[in-house]
């Protein structure tokens, strides 16, 4: 670690210093952006059904300003784009077989699909939360945040090209980590007592409890996140004793579908609530607040549920066993112990069943924990344990590091090569 932090610093290093530097003032941008507020529309809005929208965009929907919808209208639209290459549309799917071409296409009509989603997004929240306005300020906020979110955009494509990691999963970390100082010091403020030296102590103690249980959490995102299960292969023209042989193993992570599944969970739970808040329907409201919410018994169970078939769906349509053992046939390659064809589709379809359930739950146990954190706590509703955010974020951490580590390596070797 420290060697590559002394890497990171050498003279020779020094442009990708400046890929650090400048996602570091992408970043900036977009947390000056998240402060500015859309005119004409109440600032400190109730959340509810909005919060991980609003966790994402580092309180950006919150405060109602110009990157409230963020990036995730562009998400939703490359969820759907996926879903539609899986067969669904036969031009999608043959644009995805394509190479670059194909892909570049696709990522084309995946920004205008983005874009349409953000007009027609920033139009019913605008419609939600701006009383008794005209059509002429429904379009104006509408066509705000849609310009707020085609900005981002171009914000990522920037980091990406120029920065480092990902510029998209590197905006929703940065909206996300936004909001931890911030949430250690209410758990700082409502756990300490500066008055009395006695419950001083023991809120201090609380506190360091509260960070501990917090870091533990982190690990064990990071152990899940990392995990996978290695099935073996051999291939039929390579020896098994052949000298110095690396062996070939078929990958499978145990959260394979990442947190698409609480995006679909979140999204779909929330429906409800945002026709009832489009329509402004009191009594469908509360029903809604009684039953859907995820602060509910019954809210949380739907979402767990949600969460583990959304889960197994997206690992199976992303690791499709039929045509990994098909394409595993046509390289020669099997899996010691199991014949081609039939018996490989089951057996590989045996072990995503068995890891995606290990995988799905561990994914709504986190999601859900805030939820049941604020419930059994007397610490205020912006203090919680886990949450989708936290798997975000360590995702696009690792994601960053394995991309500074090869950075690092390559100029390693170069560096060897030219002795």
């Amino acid at each position: 670690m420290f060697t590559k932090i002394k890497q990171l610093f050498s003279p020779g290093a020094k442009d990708l210093r400046k890929k650090i530097y400048f996602t570091f003032f992408a970043l900036f941008i977009f947390k000056i952006g998240t402060a500015i507020t859309v005119p004409g529309v109440e600032q400190d809005l109730n959340m509810g059904f909005l919060e991980l929208l609003n966790v994402m965009g580092g309180g950006a929907m919150q405060n109602f300003s110009i990157f409230a919808l963020g990036v995730m209208p562009y998400i939703t639209a490359s969820i759907v784009m996926s879903l539609l290459q899986m067969g669904i549309v036969p031009y999608f799917t043959e644009l995805s077989k394509q190479g670059t071409t194909g892909r570049n296409k696709l990522n084309q009509i995946t920004r205008i699909l983005g874009i349409i989603l953000a007009f027609i997004q920033g139009y019913m929240f605008s419609f939600a939360f701006i009383e008794n306005g005209t059509v002429t300020q429904y379009l104006e906020v509408s066509l705000v945040l849609t310009a707020g979110t085609a900005f981002l955009l171009w914000i990522g494509d920037q980091i990406t090209m120029k920065g480092l990691g990902n510029g998209t999963s590197m905006i929703i970390m940065a909206g996300i980590l936004a909001s931890v100082p911030y949430m250690f010091t209410e758990a700082y403020g409502s756990l300490v007592d500066t008055a009395n030296t006695q419950s001083m102590f023991l809120g201090i103690v609380s506190f360091v409890v509260f960070i501990l249980v917090y870091i533990g959490v982190i690990l064990g995102v990071l152990y899940v996140q990392l995990a996978e299960r290695r099935l073996p292969i051999q291939y039929a023209n390579k020896s098994n004793n052949a000298v110095g042989k690396q062996k070939s193993y078929l990958p499978f992570k145990i959260n394979s579908a990442g947190v698409i599944p609480v995006i679909f969970a979140s999204a779909l739970i929330s429906v409800p609530a945002l026709i009832a808040q489009f329509a402004k329907n009191e009594d469908w409201m509360l029903f809604v607040n009684k039953w859907l919410n995820l602060s509910s018994p019954t809210g949380l169970i739907l979402f767990v549920v949600f969460v583990v078939l959304f889960s197994y769906f997206y690992t199976f349509v992303q690791i499709k066993p039929k045509e990994m053992a098909e394409r595993l046939n046509q390289n020669g390659g099997y899996i010691p112990g199991v014949r081609p064809g039939e018996e490989t589709v089951n057996y590989v379809s045996r072990v995503l069943n068995r890891i995606t359930i290990v995988g799905s739950l561990f994914l709504a146990f986190i999601a859900g924990m805030p939820y049941v954190f604020s419930a059994i706590s007397s610490l205020p509703t912006s203090v919680s344990i886990g949450g989708t955010g936290l798997i975000i974020v360590v995702g696009v951490v690792l994601e960053a590091y394995k991309q500074l580590e090869s950075n690092l390596i390559s100029r390693s070797y170069k560096r060897r090569a030219r002795r």
